[in-house]
């Protein structure tokens, strides 16, 4: 993907978009809305990017391992417990399937993470000497949503926002938020390259059909 001309947006997803992209999955088909939300943002985002059918694209998520340890992990200890699982496909089989084709990509990268996968990332980053994530042709989801950053209270009040001002060309967060009508839901910050950026826009909108995500 090329790094000129970056722009930046934000886009809003409350419960009014979230059944919106639902609408367009089977009824037994169960997923949260991280999962919905994520395999949208994904598969917009590749078809923004206009690859070729047979190029490898992936999904990674950053999830939360404290609860998957037994015995937990010691008092006193606040460093990071992070997993980073991931999915791989085609640009083609990710695009072409139906929407709920990529939700199961996603809930399967979230249930790669248990104790063991993340003993057995340890050894490896032990034995490989931390290898650099491949982020190519790949997106990141950091989901802030339970982060509580904005019940922070510095002394002046609590904020009004808390997360990042912006996203990265290959990760995303997702950052609790009011839109201006004051209703709750998710921001999600997107980076991209301008033209890539319209056609983002736009495959955002056809799969929200009338309930567009507003962004800025």
């Amino acid at each position: 993907m090329p790094t000129d001309n970056l722009v930046h947006r934000s886009f809003f997803f409350g419960s009014t978009q979230i059944s919106a992209l639902k609408r367009s999955i089977p009824d037994n088909l169960r997923c949260s809305a991280f999962d919905i939300l994520t395999a949208c943002i994904w598969r917009c985002r590749t078809k923004a990017l206009e690859l070729g059918p047979d190029e490898d694209v992936r999904f990674i998520c950053i999830v939360n391992a404290r609860s998957k340890f037994n015995p937990p992990l010691p008092l006193g200890y606040y460093g990071n417990a992070l997993g980073y699982p991931a999915v791989e496909t085609t640009a083609a089989k990710l695009c072409q399937n139906p929407l709920e084709y990529a939700i199961k990509l996603v809930k399967e990268a979230k249930g790669k993470v248990t104790e063991e996968y993340m003993k057995s990332t340890a050894d490896f980053m032990v034995i490989r000497g931390r290898p650099n994530v491949n982020t190519v042709r790949s997106l990141i989801v950091s989901d802030l949503s339970r982060a509580r950053f904005r019940e922070v209270d510095f002394g002046w009040g609590k904020a009004e926002f808390g997360g990042p001002a912006s996203g990265e060309e290959v990760i995303s967060f997702y950052i609790p938020s009011k839109n201006k009508e004051g209703k709750e839901g998710i921001t999600v910050p997107v980076c991209l390259p301008a033209p890539l950026m319209d056609s983002f826009v736009k495959e955002i909108n056809r799969m929200l059909k009338d309930d567009e995500a507003t962004g800025g």
